[in-house]
């Protein structure tokens, strides 16, 4: 697996994946601090009762579940293409490497190129936040949940794209099915809880830490519960898909 792993790097520098995440990475950091800079925001900057911070990161939860779903498609697609593109596929089981196997060392490979790259997301927008001039205390807790959560939902869709993009060869299909998923994450955010528990990309809302009540912004709890139930579920369905997808092949 190391080794495969390690191929699937080798990939990502000829398909240039590192610039596209930075740039991603870069731009949602900006467009989720874009509102601090308002005059109106600034003057919350001292306001413990304002909260925010806790309204910096509902803004970044909104842009989160508005581009995670498609960056996750995109990197997927991506790193799957490459099979179809060439004779991959049949490269991998000469060198031993089932198909299943092969989509588990893409995922294995996209998992951790995904803990650098979400973190830096988390990190430059508090950053931004610090830079603006926010003064009230920065709350750790509900900021370093988020982006783990974000982070695990995020390989969780990983896995799902990748499977998608190994059985459709069109990978239209699996890039219009993430930019299908970012409208329903977001509008998850605006529909009652109840409905993002059933809708897969409704997890982007779900795993959300700060919420809005009346005019007034504050953190929330996720239902820690069912965030695990979802990301269990996504494990077994990726590895009954894979192997399965192995007897297929065969």
């Amino acid at each position: 697996m190391s080794r495969a792993v390690t191929l699937e790097f080798r990939k990502m520098r000829r398909l240039r994946t590192l610039p596209l995440l930075i740039g991603i990475i870069t731009a949602v950091a900006a467009l989720s601090a874009a509102s601090l800079f308002a005059g109106s925001t600034r003057e919350t900057f001292d306001d413990p009762a304002a909260a925010p911070w806790a309204a910096l990161l509902l803004s970044y939860t909104m842009m989160a579940a508005m581009t995670s779903p498609i960056l996750a498609a995109v990197l997927a697609s991506r790193q799957t293409d490459i099979e179809h593109s060439g004779i991959g596929w049949t490269l991998a089981s000469t060198a031993g490497r089932s198909p299943g196997a092969l989509c588990r060392a893409k995922l294995a490979a996209l998992a951790i190129l995904l803990v650098p790259a979400v973190a830096a997301q988390s990190l430059l927008v508090v950053g931004i936040g610090v830079l603006a001039g926010i003064q009230v205390p920065l709350d750790l807790a509900p900021w370093a949940l988020y982006t783990a959560l974000l982070y695990l939902v995020d390989v969780a869709f990983c896995g799902l794209h990748i499977w998608l993009a190994a059985r459709v060869e069109n990978q239209l299909v699996s890039v219009g099915v993430g930019v299908l998923g970012a409208f329903l994450a977001v509008f998850s955010l605006l529909m009652p809880q109840g409905v993002s528990y059933v809708v897969p990309w409704g997890y982007y809302a779900v795993i959300s830490h700060a919420g809005q009540s009346g005019g007034s912004v504050d953190y929330v709890t996720a239902p820690y519960g069912l965030v695990a139930g979802f990301l269990i579920l996504v494990a077994v369905l990726f590895a009954w898909f894979t192997r399965r997808f192995d007897r297929i092949e065969r």
